[in-house]
């Protein structure tokens, strides 16, 4: 089959591309090679342009889901590395992929489980203070102090409380509960 220069994939192809790369880790270069293999000739880069544009499509879908974690009473958030390549230089950096999550089932609340994921190049305190404009509610962290900026007297807007311990207290308990 001759290789193709240029297009749009089906909604199935490009599905399948994105499935591979992100849910798989498959690389867009090792796709290629396996489709090529197959005697289906798509250069790495049409594969970026596929993805790219399903980001696209998709970015009003996760805009909608971030808007919608957002409006929650209570959300967890954590955050985790994720190596990525630099390019030109061949090595790897670390950036952070960044989770806000709300899963209300256990405590018979009525939203909806979802989970949205952001990229930031770094873990500070700030990237999570840019994910989380409109949100007023309870942020539930590990103990990590990045976090700590989120509570600080001088951010401007809503407060936002952070619950990072819970221990089991007896009625009219009162003091330090950590």
């Amino acid at each position: 089959m001759r290789g193709a220069q240029a297009g749009l994939p089906t909604e199935a192809a490009g599905a399948h591309v994105l499935v591979s790369k992100y849910a798989v880790h498959l690389p867009l270069y090792r796709q290629a090679q396996i489709m090529s293999r197959q005697g289906i000739d798509l250069d790495r880069s049409t594969l970026a342009d596929w993805v790219g544009r399903a980001a696209y499509e998709l970015r009003p879908v996760f805009d909608a889901l971030i808007a919608d974690l957002k409006r929650s009473t209570k959300l967890f958030m954590d955050e985790t590395r994720a190596p990525l390549l630099d390019p030109g230089s061949r090595k790897t950096k670390t950036g952070y992929f960044w989770a806000l999550a709300r899963d209300d089932r256990p405590w018979g609340g009525g939203a909806p489980p979802g989970v949205a994921f952001t990229y930031a190049p770094g873990r500070g305190g700030i990237h999570a203070e840019r994910i989380l404009p409109g949100f007023s509610g309870i942020l539930q962290v590990d103990g990590y102090a990045g976090y700590n900026r989120l509570i600080a007297p001088e951010r401007v807007g809503p407060g936002i409380q952070l619950s990072r311990y819970f221990s089991p207290c007896k009625a009219g308990q009162t003091g330090k509960v950590r």
